[in-house]
């Protein structure tokens, strides 16, 4: 995939916002679920989260975006920045896409957009 432009990347994760907000519930269903004695079921309940988990993170990277966290979520568009190759970077709980950072300096490089 190409690299995503800030508005595209804006669209894009607008798009995404249900589906991550999908998981973040899913992956707290699915470790009560793997702790036992929940009210939410046993292991066929556990096992149909894990499936609709798979599911989910393969629709975030089928876009183009890189998922690089799962707890938290962390979700990375490839993109350029003065001819610098960064990574748009949403982290769980953010409702907007405001950080980058160089592709080569990862998360601790974030700066705000």
């Amino acid at each position: 995939m190409g690299l995503f432009t800030l508005s595209d990347a804006q669209a894009e994760l607008a798009r995404l916002l249900p589906v991550l907000d999908e998981i973040v519930r899913l992956r707290a269903d699915a470790a009560e679920l793997a702790a036992g004695g929940s009210a939410l079921g046993g292991l066929p309940e556990f096992k149909a989260a894990q499936a609709r988990l798979d599911e989910l993170m393969e629709a975030v990277q089928q876009t183009g975006a890189e998922l690089k966290g799962f707890a938290p979520l962390l979700v990375d568009f490839p993109s350029e920045m003065d001819g610098v190759p960064v990574l748009l970077c949403w982290l769980e709980g953010d409702r907007e896409l405001g950080w980058y950072h160089r592709t080569d300096l990862g998360f601790a490089g974030r700066r705000p957009l």
